[in-house]
């Protein structure tokens, strides 16, 4: 992969990890609920729904980590464009199912990165 294409990866497992912590450990502070625009009651409801999604996304976050490990070129493209393409579905998932601004904020990154990883693959 390109450095380019690191970077991205990068940044999208941070992105996960932060989702990660986001749901799993702060769903019920004030910061977080003003900003998915939650009740006390509601996230106090929601909160094992909301870590469940953070341990999936933990996961992502993972895979995408595993990706930029690799030492085989083709091994981290394929480990990386996996999990990337996962990310992208379910970036367009929440964005159709849940709230539209989702497939900005998770999809369109992923699928950046995903994107580079070919534009690398022609660069060897």
């Amino acid at each position: 992969m390109t450095k380019l294409s690191k970077v991205l990866v990068a940044f999208v497992a941070v992105q996960h990890v932060l989702f990660l912590v986001l749901e799993m450990f702060l769903w019920q502070t004030p910061a977080v609920m003003a900003r998915f625009g939650t009740t006390p009651e509601f996230a106090a409801q929601s909160a094992k729904l909301a870590m469940n999604q953070g341990l999936y996304n933990g996961f992502l976050a993972a895979g995408l980590g595993w990706a930029l490990t690799q030492t085989d070129p083709e091994r981290a493209r394929s480990t990386a464009r996996f999990f990337l393409g996962c990310v992208v579905v379910a970036g367009v998932f929440g964005g159709a199912t849940a709230k539209l601004s989702i497939v900005f904020v998770q999809a369109v990154p992923a699928l950046l990165a995903y994107a580079t990883t070919y534009a690398g693959n022609r660069a060897r």
